[in-house]
């Protein structure tokens, strides 16, 4: 059994250090455990840093591409590299490393394929009410999306075993921690959340620029992955709004005409029949969004079988199998 620590790192060459102190090389139930790292095209020379300090695999992306292209850029070596379960941390040492048997025990148990370390944000000093507001707001929207009990949907300190691994696939360029959440109850598995430590951290958190664009960029995140994964609830609910909005101008324009005053509101009836075009079209839209969406989960499942396929292939003895 092997488990694999990955870290996405951008310009992490002084915290780096820090982080690795504490990271464990061995686990109860686990027979070898190695580190692995995604230099995200950093400047500071964070992978000789990680080179120099003992971790077993690095990879370097020649630009920055972004935290969640360098998670999945983790996830997929891990795989290629024999990982039966991986660990996924940050490079600023904020989850306490020795939360990470908690992680990892009940994967063991075969209680989970994800498990969400939970950082109790109530409880934390550093995170200002906007970040605690629009923490419980993400997390509940990601809690009905994907019909999982997740507390802490933007924590990045989590754990998955290697089938979970390869079948996650992350579109969104911001972060990954929402979206593959959702993936995961979509298809079935079990996401559960244990309460972790935190450290404080060295700096502040690179994905939260300003509380301004903190907030857009998460609303922006919110929609997309609604949209994305329930397409057609988004746009027939869309579809109805703008349909009973013209529903109602028409019936308006109705009784004017009963009374005989409908020649004074043709504007209305015109307004009407554009709505509700536009509602109906939007309706439409969202049956093609629903089949466009059974494609990816198809294609998603198709990409699943070939991980599974490869992994079949590679636990072949080599030879003519006659010893």
């Amino acid at each position: 059994m092997k488990l694999i620590i990955q870290i996405p790192c951008f310009n992490e060459a002084e915290s780096l250090p820090l982080a690795l102190a504490n990271l464990p090389r061995k686990l109860d139930g686990i027979d070898k455990v190695e580190w692995l790292i995604v230099d995200d095209g950093s400047n500071d020379g964070t992978a000789d840093i990680a080179r120099q300090l003992g971790v077993d695999h690095v990879i370097v992306h020649r630009r920055n591409r972004g935290l969640a292209r360098a998670f999945m850029t983790g996830l997929e070596a891990a795989l290629q590299r024999g990982a039966d379960i991986i660990v996924n941390t940050d490079a600023d040492n904020q989850y306490d490393p020795r939360d990470i048997p908690l992680l990892v025990q009940p994967i063991l148990a075969g209680e989970a394929d994800m498990v969400i370390g939970n950082r109790q944000v109530s409880t934390l000093a550093h995170f200002s009410p906007i970040k605690r507001l629009l923490q419980r707001l993400g997390s509940a929207t990601v809690r009905r999306v994907s019909r999982t009990s997740v507390e802490d949907a933007p924590s990045g300190f989590r754990c998955l075993t290697r089938d979970a691994a390869m079948q996650l696939h992350v579109f969104s360029a911001y972060t990954y921690t929402l979206e593959t959440i959702i993936q995961a109850g979509h298809k079935g598995m079990s996401v559960i959340s244990v309460p972790i430590r935190t450290n404080p951290t060295p700096r502040p958190s690179r994905l939260v620029r300003s509380i301004p664009s903190y907030v857009w960029r998460s609303i922006v995140t919110m929609v997309r992955i609604f949209v994305t994964y329930r397409p057609f609830a988004s746009f027939a609910a869309l579809g109805a709004i703008i349909f009973g909005a013209g529903f109602l101008l028409g019936l308006r324009f109705l009784i004017y005409f009963i009374q005989g005053d409908g020649q004074g509101h043709v504007q209305s009836l015109i307004l009407t029949a554009v709505l509700l075009i536009s509602g109906f079209y939007v309706f439409l839209a969202g049956i093609l969004a629903d089949l466009i969406s059974v494609n990816r989960k198809l294609l998603e499942e198709l990409s699943w079988r070939l991980w599974r396929l490869e992994q079949h292939q590679d636990d072949k003895p080599n030879g003519d199998g006659n010893g």
